[in-house]
């Protein structure tokens, strides 16, 4: 089985994040660079298809030169090889159209991406890929099993979880719940040797134009302080949640 594992390059959720160009630009100065961790979760749970199935792992990226050390990352995990679409990725429906050309190039049985990047938390991508490439498609997925040309899918439903039986080739769009965060793997020294010996290529891009462009950042109001009232002034409370919290 060919597992293709689509990783997107995200600041780490602890950085500072400001903006240039009157707004319009994001600052990567002093910013560190992460797995997004809805990838994070898929790639854990093709290394378990390679370990106990023999499947072979791929990780693609679409983005510049900046985003080798998050797929070098990827390749110290387990991954046996990597690609890199030499493309900025702005769009999501550009993204879906590069990483449409790599399927249909690599022969993949399986693809697996996390549910949506938490930088733009745009939750599109995996879905149109699916509808690029005809592909069937589950979202929010939250457990996988495959079992020669079947695959068992869970995914998260309102109030529940729905689960579903699919032939391959099959997008997923995973989720916290496809792995634990305790399963989740931290490259040993060796696996990050082994790393700078394994494959990572680049390919050019299909110049897909992309469909949207970003006219403006704006950073969260921040926020006012916090105002105690003791626990006997009842009467108080009510004053400040009914006029300035207009809560109630």
């Amino acid at each position: 089985m060919k597992i293709l594992v689509c990783i997107s390059h995200v600041p780490d959720t602890t950085s500072k994040i400001n903006f240039t160009e009157n707004d319009s630009k994001f600052d990567t100065n002093g910013v560190q660079f992460v797995i997004n961790p809805f990838d994070e979760f898929a790639l854990t749970r093709a290394m378990w298809f390679k370990e106990k199935q023999g499947a072979t792992v791929t990780v693609v990226n679409v983005g510049t030169v900046a985003s080798e050390p998050t797929l070098r990352k990827a390749l110290a995990i387990g991954a046996d090889d990597a690609i890199r679409v030499n493309t900025e990725a702005t769009d999501g429906f550009a993204v879906a159209k590069e990483l449409a050309e790599v399927v249909k190039n690599g022969g993949y049985d399986l693809i697996l991406a996390g549910r949506e990047s938490i930088d733009y938390n745009g939750e599109m991508v995996p879905g149109m890929l699916a509808a690029i490439l005809d592909y069937n498609f589950v979202n929010a997925c939250i457990g996988l099993d495959i079992d020669g040309d079947k695959a068992t899918i869970s995914r998260e439903i309102d109030g529940g979880k729905e689960v579903l039986t699919s032939g391959l080739p099959l997008i997923i769009a995973g989720q916290k719940g496809l792995v634990e965060e305790k399963d989740l793997r931290i490259p040993n020294m060796r696996g990050i040797m082994m790393a700078r010996k394994k494959p990572l290529t680049v390919v050019e891009p299909v110049n897909s134009t992309p469909a949207t462009s970003i006219v403006s950042f704006e950073k969260q109001a921040a926020k006012s302080a916090c105002k105690i009232v003791d626990a006997d002034n009842v009467e108080e409370l009510i004053s400040l949640l009914h006029n300035e919290a207009k809560v109630i």
